[in-house]
């Protein structure tokens, strides 16, 4: 196919998505980032001194990824669990500003809300702090976001999971969003976390990155191999991974090296890194599952798809901070397809 019609055929998926109705599923938290400069070494420690200039706060987790879908559709729901505490507070007001549903968000006085705070100076990230308490889902919270499930599920047109292993996400919920998606015939995008063993059989689409895709085929991860359509431990991982989940569509998503698709019977599909430069990975993964779902659910063929996620990830590596692709972003990067 011709690089031109290639373009064309990407372009007219994207011009699709303003139309679709997607709901996330999953953890929710508030990133933080401090700015500042670095001018000296403490004389308490080998550590930097950090005076800070300014500080930032943006939707995370799951909340991301819902703001990601914001850039191309109004149609953005989202689905979890948050404290009663002024965090809590400041990310309800941050996803509504960004115009997110959040209808289905429960809110707990006796959760505390997940914050991730990173202190960057010289464009460079210094530390990382957590502040979080997992634990799953009482009966009662899982009860209620299956019935928020049932009575939104007729109006969308695709799910997307986004599992941080906080809690949220637990295997009857799992299993009310699998069964739920195959009963009305939803797209269901899966972001899988390797360490809490979830099964999301039947899913759309499961993304995870290398290292994940190794941890849950239980095998070990070497070094990688280029070209990735030679790599024989990542293909093997591959091929254990949808006999494992079952899905339709795997995509493992390679950092520097792009991503690997890999559907029904068709040989592996590899698309290389598109990004113009690297300043920050985070909300990559976001980024990618987010397009990867709004691609699906606008029509688009698996390996496009996965090219416009690829592109879209491309964008939001050469940002800094929690970052998103915008639409004229995307069309641009087509563009020079």
């Amino acid at each position: 196919m011709a690089v031109d019609s290639v373009s064309a055929r990407l372009c007219s998926v994207l011009a699709r998505f303003a139309g679709k109705r997607m709901l996330v599923i999953g953890d929710l938290m508030l990133d933080e980032f401090i700015w500042g400069k670095v001018s000296r070494i403490s004389p308490e420690a080998p550590v930097p001194v950090v005076n800070v200039t300014g500080e930032s706060y943006y939707p995370g987790g799951a909340a991301n990824v819902a703001r990601n879908v914001c850039e191309f559709t109004h149609g953005a729901a989202v689905m979890g669990l948050i404290g009663r505490d002024p965090q809590g507070g400041r990310l309800m007001e941050l996803m509504q500003a960004a115009g997110i549903d959040t209808s289905a968000v429960q809110q707990d006085a006796a959760f505390p809300t997940t914050v991730k705070t990173r202190i960057i100076a010289r464009n460079q990230q210094v530390v990382r702090v957590d502040r979080e308490r997992k634990s799953p889902l009482s009966a009662e919270q899982t009860a209620v976001a299956a019935e928020g499930l049932d009575a939104m599920i007729g109006g969308l047109d695709g799910i997307i999971v986004a599992d941080y292993g906080k809690g949220f996400l637990t295997q009857p919920l799992a299993d009310h969003i699998c069964s739920q998606a195959r009963a009305h015939g939803k797209v269901l995008a899966v972001d899988p976390h390797p360490y809490t063993s979830l099964s999301w059989q039947g899913a759309t689409a499961i993304k995870p990155n290398r290292a994940e895709a190794f941890i849950a085929a239980g095998l070990p991860n070497p070094d990688p191999v280029v070209p990735v359509l030679d790599d024989r431990a990542l293909l093997e991982a591959g091929r254990r991974l949808r006999g494992q989940w079952k899905s339709e569509i795997l995509l493992i998503t390679l950092g520097e090296h792009g991503m690997l698709l890999l559907t029904g019977d068709e040989p592996a599909y590899h698309t290389p890194t598109c990004a113009q430069a690297v300043f920050d990975v985070s909300g990559a993964g976001d980024t990618a599952i987010a397009v990867l779902a709004l691609g699906l659910a606008a029509g688009a063929r698996p390996a496009e798809a996965a090219e416009l996620a690829n592109l879209a990830s491309g964008v939001v590596v050469g940002k800094l901070g929690t970052a998103t692709a915008t639409l004229s972003e995307l069309q641009a990067s087509i563009a020079r397809v």
